[in-house]
């Protein structure tokens, strides 16, 4: 076997396993969502072993990043992916990029430090640690009688059993009287849409 062969799979296996931990243990445990496995470590393969044909790095670096782009494109014509989802991918598409152009180079001390500042980086984002991840929705509110400051807590108690998010605060805003209703933004973690979505999406797939 040719040495360059087994040096391109050699990366070629490196790049999946950084995948695997990312996608095993700080994707999936955060969401328990399989929906996007299967994309996150074939697209990240795949782009490794086209790159992998290419002499060129800038190339290279070009086509990964386009394949990228153009994924980006078709999404719109089917289900909507989240942010979330769509960070995710763009990342083990960048580390394919990133570890072919190196495994070429024989930078492997480069590839052990980037590999792992990226997965350290992802492990602590994702866990929130010195951070909180805090979505809002706007919605109209047919209660106004608890919008009172007094009543606050009724508030938030009344729109957690409504939504089924865990509302942390709300802000009110304009207050008709006239249709007796209310412009509320809500804030809560946005663990628990993600959660909502989730779950509505294993229930209508079953």
């Amino acid at each position: 076997m040719q040495p360059e062969l087994i040096v391109h799979l050699a990366g070629a296996g490196f790049n999946f396993l950084v995948v695997l931990i990312i996608v095993r243990l700080i994707y999936y445990p955060s969401g328990q969502d399989k929906q996007y496995v299967l994309t996150f470590l074939t697209f990240s393969t795949v782009t490794y072993f086209v790159l992998g044909l290419l002499t060129s790095v800038d190339l290279s670096i070009g086509v990964g990043f386009g394949l990228f782009a153009l994924f980006s494109v078709l999404r719109y014509r089917t289900d909507t992916i989240s942010a979330r989802e769509m960070t995710y991918l763009f990342v083990v598409i960048a580390l394919a990029v990133m570890n072919s152009v190196l495994v070429t180079q024989s930078e492997h001390i480069r590839i052990l430090a980037s590999n792992g500042a990226v997965v350290a980086v992802m492990f602590v984002l994702e866990r929130e640690w010195g951070f909180h991840f805090e979505a809002r929705k706007r919605v109209i509110y047919d209660r106004v009688e608890l919008t009172r400051p007094q009543r606050r807590d009724e508030l938030l108690a009344d729109l957690r059993e409504r939504t089924g998010l865990a509302v942390r605060h709300v802000s009110v805003g304009r207050i008709d009287l006239v249709s007796d209703t209310a412009d509320l933004t809500l804030y809560y973690d946005q663990r628990e849409e993600e959660s909502v979505e989730h779950g509505t999406k294993r229930g209508n797939q079953g």
